[in-house]
């Protein structure tokens, strides 16, 4: 009898993680089906992902569980004192489409697990590279291949260092620091898209010149900080060899062919959304549509509920958010500027402000489109400020437990979100130091 109802509740339980796999696909299909040629499609990516997350809120550990569920309660609560409080119009059928277009490319993206000819992936062979050496490697090849693929780099070199062990801290460091500095300078980041909507005006050549060398400045900083605080001897990086470099490479030329020929109207995170599965499944099909059925179906019952934790703390922050914003809006609602003129004491205060922000717990964006919403911006002004906007987005995003590169790394590899913060505190305060003398320098 014991054994019937072990088997009664295993079955139970395969039969949510099928159907939550199920809705996650849906998410993303939806998704791509919207970006396609069935805009209307899209209404059902935000309730199929939730749906998912609803199926395995059970399944999460529960410091996460506890987590999600704190940030998707402020969010909520927000949203009702702008509502109530303030009179706020919210937009309550669209409440759970935040954060959507991110977690349906964080589900795409896991897709590129299926490339290869076998259904397990192999420990790489022959020795790693380590060291210092090591952790340059892993440092340029996510600033580098981030610019354009942004989120979905970290995966792609974090999951093939997880092959061989573990990832440790140093390597986890190397990943977020990467990633998040590519920020200071992209055109293809999602930060510079939202400064250049918040500040038309400003100057890209200017933003470069200055971001550039600050991102090179942060690659320095880990390289000299990391070898001192941990000992790198074991510690394996990502080789800037060719054949480790062929598929970001590739995809990384794919993505490029479709935003500057094939689908210029698209974002860099929609194109990745749909071209890293449908890359991933033209890579099975000469296997057979036996085979290629079989990887997908194994893929959807198991890797999508894996990714609970991911999409769960995603979905969740994108309510906080949401609640936030809709909250700032109101309650600014005044016409009311925060400054007079935006100089270099106010930018400099403006950046200091977002960052310890983000310490606390907010997502840049937040920030950015608060400090925005606030300002009457000149147009001699707008430079300066997309630059503050970059800078304060590059170090509060390393630090920030909320981040999405720290969302990532804890749902995908289980690193706590303050263990990165802390981690990243020292490496805060030298970037925040050089970027007030970048902004003194500007100004």
């Amino acid at each position: 009898m014991p054994a019937q109802t072990e088997a009664a509740t295993s079955s139970g339980v395969g039969l949510r993680h099928a159907l939550a796999g199920l809705a996650i696909l849906v998410g993303l299909l939806s998704r791509i089906a919207g970006l396609a040629w069935l805009p209307a499609a899209e209404a059902l990516t935000g309730p199929a992902l939730w749906l998912g997350t609803a199926l395995l809120w059970s399944d999460l550990p529960r410091r996460n569980r506890r987590q999600a569920g704190l940030l998707a309660g402020i969010g909520v609560g927000l949203l009702l004192i702008a509502a109530f409080v303030y009179g706020a119009r919210v937009d309550w059928p669209h409440l759970l489409d935040a954060n959507t277009q991110v977690v349906a490319m964080l589900v795409g993206v896991s897709f590129i697990g299926l490339i290869g000819n076998r259904r397990g992936r192999s420990r790489p062979s022959g020795p790693p590279v380590t060291g210092r050496r090591g952790l340059a490697g892993t440092w340029l090849g996510v600033h580098l291949l981030g610019t354009i693929l942004n989120l979905s780099t970290v995966f792609m070199v974090g999951d093939r260092l997880a092959r061989r062990a573990p990832l440790t801290t140093p390597q986890l460091l190397a990943l977020n620091r990467g990633l998040s500095s590519a920020a200071l300078w992209s055109p293809f980041f999602a930060s510079m898209g939202i400064v250049i909507t918040l500040a038309p005006g400003m100057d890209y050549a200017t933003v470069l010149a200055h971001g550039l060398p600050l991102a090179l400045c942060a690659g320095l900083v880990t390289l000299i900080e990391l070898p001192r605080r941990f000992d790198l001897t074991d510690t394996a990086g990502f080789s800037m060899a060719p054949r480790s470099l062929l598929l970001p490479v590739v995809m990384a030329a794919l993505v490029m062919g479709f935003h500057f020929g094939l689908t210029p109207g698209l974002s860099i995170v929609a194109i990745i959304t749909f071209l890293m599965p449908g890359a991933a499944l033209a890579a099975n099909l000469p296997r057979g549509l036996h085979w290629t059925a079989g990887r997908l179906r194994q893929h959807t019952l198991t890797r999508l509920p894996a990714m609970r934790g991911e999409i769960s703390l995603f979905l969740c922050a994108g309510l906080l958010t949401q609640g936030l914003s809709t909250l700032a809006d109101a309650a600014t609602e005044g016409g009311w500027t925060l400054f007079a003129h935006f100089g270099m004491g106010e930018a400099i205060v403006s950046f200091l402000a977002i960052v310890v922000s983000a310490v606390a717990g907010l997502h840049p964006i937040i920030g950015v489109s608060v400090l925005a919403s606030v300002l009457d911006l000149a147009a001699s002004e707008q430079t300066l400020f997309a630059f503050v906007a970059l800078a304060a987005w590059a170090v509060g995003t390393s630090v920030g437990p909320l981040s999405g590169i720290n969302l990532s790394l804890q749902g995908r590899y289980g690193v706590s979100g303050g263990l990165m913060m802390r981690e990243n505190l020292r490496y805060a305060l030298i970037m925040a130091t050089l970027v007030v003398g970048m902004i003194a320098w500007l100004a």
